[in-house]
């Protein structure tokens, strides 16, 4: 596999620092710039960066020096990850990609430009197609895939064997969000600890949203969102890495009994399972049978946290069946993600 040269905006920031992180030592990633505001722009990465990952800072980016982020000065590398923050990241992106250079981003800000893939590689991977009608570059060699929201993802991870066999009428979910989520510095410690947090700014609208895309269907070079309704609530919990979501679905069609339900799960079959992705989890599903599980600390970093759990699997007299599902919110959903998109995306083509 040829070898990739990657940039990191917003690297000395909470995702930026996983993304760090997650690819040292990548079979195919290399990173060769470091991105971040003018306040560190010009000073070693070492001294830019307030390191706060759980295993010491890479040599390797020790010595590198911070650049703005301007594509004038990332003309060194084959793509960028963008972990910058929302307020900065449409403008900033955009010139990425004018300059023809792709960008894959963890941001918001084009998530839902109809021109622009919402991915997640097991989900959706045919609307990466999307790609070849983005017109931020003449010659189409730059452009932006998107992964989703930090909950968007394992709930449509697990939605989507039951989307496929039964069909979605509507979904009521409720998210208790690990407070990694919210960055660094993140959360008062006087408001969490020992205490929950019943709402979590423009959150909501996000998990709503974001599944509806990643479900809908591509033709001619637009996607049909899937047409069911999302309730989301979004809290937050003091537990440090984990999102976990109370799901409770009524579907189009009714299992014969809520052990159908479990078998459509467990026999999901990923779309990418024999592409070859090194980030890509041998099984993206787990189902539990215990009731106790999943449960954050324990499971949030199975399969390298690139996993999704799923436990409490049981019918229901308003919905048809509530489960548990949970993730790792800063591997699978952003950091990791993101990574695995670049993986698909140097698979099929799009970059190389």
């Amino acid at each position: 596999m040829a070898q990739f040269k990657a940039g990191i905006l917003g690297a000395t920031g909470a995702v930026g620092q996983k993304f760090i992180r997650l690819l040292q030592n990548h079979p195919w990633f290399t990173i060769n710039a470091l991105g971040a505001s003018g306040r560190s722009a010009g000073k070693p990465y070492s001294e830019a960066a307030n390191w706060i990952e759980s295993t010491p800072m890479p040599d390797s980016v020790k010595k590198m020096k911070v650049r703005n982020c301007n594509s004038s000065e990332f003309g060194d590398v084959d793509f960028v990850f963008s972990g910058l923050d929302s307020s900065v990241a449409t403008e900033i992106e955009a010139g990425f990609a004018q300059a023809g250079i792709p960008v894959i981003s963890n941001a918001k800000n084009y998530r839902t430009d109809p021109t622009v893939p919402l991915l997640v590689p097991e989900v959706n991977p045919d609307h990466i197609e999307l790609i070849k009608i983005q017109k931020f570059s003449a010659d189409g060699s730059g452009w932006i895939v998107t992964n989703p929201n930090c909950v968007a993802i394992p709930l449509t991870m697990s939605l989507k064997p039951l989307h496929d066999a039964f069909g979605i009428h509507s979904v009521v979910v409720t998210s208790l969000q690990a407070i990694s989520g919210a960055g660094y510095p993140g959360v008062p410690s006087l408001d969490i600890l020992g205490n929950v947090i019943p709402f979590i700014g423009g959150e909501e609208p996000k998990i709503s949203a974001e599944p509806l895309k990643l479900l809908g269907k591509l033709e001619d070079g637009q996607i049909e969102h899937a047409s069911f309704p999302v309730q989301a609530t979004a809290t937050r919990v003091p537990v440090i890495n984990g999102h976990l979501l109370a799901v409770n679905v009524k579907l189009n069609e009714k299992p014969s009994d809520i052990s159908e339900v479990s078998e459509v799960m467990k026999s999901w079959k990923s779309p990418i399972a024999d592409l070859g992705l090194p980030s890509a989890p041998v099984f993206p599903l787990h189902i539990f049978a215990d009731e106790r599980y999943p449960q954050p600390r324990l499971h949030a970093d199975s399969e390298n946290g690139m996993q999704t759990a799923i436990g409490r699997i049981r019918g229901g007299d308003v919905m048809d069946v509530s489960y548990i599902a949970m993730a790792h919110n800063t591997i699978r959903g952003a950091a990791g993600g993101a990574i695995l998109n670049a993986e698909l995306l140097v698979k099929k083509g799009f970059l190389k």
